[in-house]
C-alpha cells in the first residue's frame, strides 16, 4: 500500500519504519527541509532502540523515502496520515494549528479518494475540525473529491516503540464509514495476524481513548507516590507496599513504581489538554487536577531531601546527576524531573556534574553553556569529587554499581535515589546516607 506521513517526529518516524518494514510504499513528508537532509543522509534525530536499523534497511529497499514537497506527499498515498505535534496552548490545551495546516493542505492537493488519518494526540472533536478544514479547502478549489477522515491514536511507548508498533495490544480505529474499517484493517494486518486487535468505534470515542489511556497511567504513578509520601511519614516501605498490591491481579505492577513523578512528550501535556477539554465541556476534572498537582510536586521532593540533609546550605556544593532523559532508552528530556531537579539545585548556588548513556547532546541543547554544569562521559566520572549522588533516571547500568569506588570519589556517602535502585539495608552496611522514595526515611 502507498502510505503518506506528513510530521517525521517520533510518531512519523517510527510509523514509517515499521508500515515500510511490512512491504508498504511510505512517503514522510515535513517542512523541515535540513531535518530531511539528515534523514536522507541515514541520520536519525532521536534516539530509539533499533529505529535508525529499521530506517536505513527501508530506505536502502526504496520502500521509505523523505521530502519536503507536501504536493508529492498528497499524490503519493491513498492513506494521508497526520503526524505533527499538538503542543500545549498557553493555557494547556492542545494546540491544533499543525494538525489543521496539514488537512488544509491535503485538500489544496487532493484530486482522488484519500484516508485522512489522525495519528497526532488531538483532543475529542478534532476529526470533525480536519473533515471541515479539507471540506472548506477543496470548495475553495471547486473541486468534488470524495475523502474519509479516521481516528487512530498511537499507543508507543518511548524506548520500546519499535516492539510497540510491531506488537500492538491494540490498535484503535475510529470512523463512521465500513469501507475504511477494511482499509485501515488491510494496513494493519501484517501487525496483527496472530490476533485481530482491531477495535472500531466511532471517531469520537476514539480520540478520547487515547487521553483516557495516558491519563490513567499517568493517574497510576501519581497514586504511588502519594502513597509514598504517606508511607515515609508512617514508617512503611513503598517497595514492599507496591508488591503486595501489584499481587492483586485487579491492580497488577504496571505503572505502580514511586519516583520523581511522570514526565515526556506525552503524559504531562495530554493530561493538561483533557483537563483543559474537560473544563470547556462544563466538568471540572477534580481527580485529573490532583494528578497533576501531585506530580508537579513530586519532581521537587528530592531537593528538599537534599536541603535537610545539608541543612539548607547547598551553595557551592556540586551533585552528581546520574539520569538526564525521562526515562531510560531515550534521550527525550521534555518535562524530565532532572530538569527541574537541576533548576532547584542551580537556584540554591549548587552545581552539577551530571551523566545519562544517550541524552547527553540533548542537555547540552536544553541547558546551554553553563558554568554550573558539567556533562560527564561516564557515571563514575560524574562523582568525582561531588558532595553527594542524585539520581533521576533508572538507566540499567545504574543497579549496580560499585559503592566502594563511589564512596572514595564522593566527599561524603550519600545518595539521593529518586529510583529506589537499591535496597537501603545494604546501603547503610557499607555506610552511605541513603535516601529513596517513600522508604521510611526523610
Amino acid at each position: 500500500m502507498r502510505v503518506t506521513i506528513f510530521g517525521s517526529g517520533y510518531v512519523g518516524l517510527v510509523t514509517g519504519a515499521c508500515l515500510s518494514d511490512a512491504g508498504n510504499d511510505v512517503l514522510c513528508v515535513d517542512v523541515d527541509a535540513d531535518k530531511i537532509v539528515r534523514l536522507k543522509r541515514g541520520e536519525v534525530p532521536i534516539h530509539e532502540p533499533g529505529l535508525e536499523v529499521l530506517i536505513k534497511k527501508n530506505a536502502e529497499a526504496g520502500r521509505l523515502r523523505f521530502t519536503t514537497d507536501a504536493a508529492e506527499g498528497v499524490r503519493h498515498g491513498l492513506f494521508q496520515l497526520i503526524a505533527v505535534g499538538t503542543p500545549p496552548d498557553e493555557d494547556g490545551s492542545a494546540d491544533l494549528k499543525y494538525v489543521l495546516a496539514v488537512a488544509r493542505t491535503i485538500g489544496e492537493h487532493m484530486t482522488e479518494y484519500r484516508v485522512v488519518i489522525d495519528k497526532s494526540t488531538v483532543p475529542v472533536g478534532t476529526a470533525d475540525k480536519v473533515k471541515a478544514q479539507i471540506a472548506a479547502t477543496l470548495k475553495q478549489r471547486g473541486a468534488d473529491v470524495e475523502f474519509d477522515v479516521v481516528s487512530n491514536p498511537e499507543f508507543l511507548k518511548e524506548g520500546a516503540a519499535i516492539g510497540d508498533f510491531m506488537k500492538p495490544d491494540r490498535v484503535i480505529v475510529g470512523t463512521d464509514n465500513p469501507r475504511v474499517t477494511e482499509l485501515l484493517r488491510a494496513l494493519y494486518e501484517p501487525f496483527t495476524r496472530n490476533h485481530d486487535r482491531l477495535i472500531v468505534m466511532d471517531l469520537r470515542s476514539a480520540e478520547l481513548t487515547k487521553y483516557a489511556a495516558n491519563a490513567m497511567l499517568a493517574t497510576k504513578i501519581s497514586f504511588m507516590n502519594e502513597l509514598a509520601n504517606i508511607a515515609e511519614r508512617v514508617g512503611a516501605d513503598i517497595e514492599k507496599v507496591r508488591v503486595g498490591i501489584g499481587s492483586d491481579p485487579r491492580i497488577g505492577y504496571s505503572f505502580i513504581y514511586p519516583g520523581t513523578g511522570y514526565g515526556g512528550s506525552c503524559f504531562p501535556k495530554d493530561v493538561q489538554a483533557l483537563i483543559r477539554s474537560s473544563n470547556a465541556a462544563g466538568h471540572q476534572p477534580a481527580l485529573l487536577e490532583a494528578v497533576e498537582g501531585v506530580n508537579e510536586r513530586q519532581k521537587s521532593f528530592l531537593v528538599d531531601k537534599i536541603a535537610r540533609h545539608f541543612g539548607g546550605k547547598l551553595d557551592g556544593r556540586t551533585f552528581a546527576l546520574w539520569g538526564l532523559a525521562f526515562k531510560p532508552n531515550t534521550d527525550d528530556m521534555r518535562e524530565a524531573p532532572s530538569r527541574t531537579i537541576a533548576g532547584r539545585l542551580w537556584a540554591a548556588g549548587a552545581k552539577l556534574r551530571a551523566y545519562d548513556p544517550v541524552a547527553a547532546d540533548e542537555a547540552r541543547r536544553v541547558f546551554g553553556a553553563r558554568q554550573d554544569l558539567t556533562i560527564c562521559a561516564s557515571a563514575y566520572e560524574a562523582v568525582e569529587g561531588a558532595d553527594a549522588l542524585v539520581i533521576a533516571t533508572e538507566w540499567q547500568e545504574f543497579r549496580s554499581p560499585d559503592f566502594d569506588r563511589l564512596k572514595a570519589s564522593l566527599k561524603q556517602p550519600a545518595i539521593f535515589d529518586g529510583r529506589n535502585l537499591y535496597d537501603p539495608q545494604l546501603l547503610k552496611r557499607f555506610g552511605y546516607s541513603y535516601y529513596a522514595v517513600g522508604r521510611g526515611e526523610r
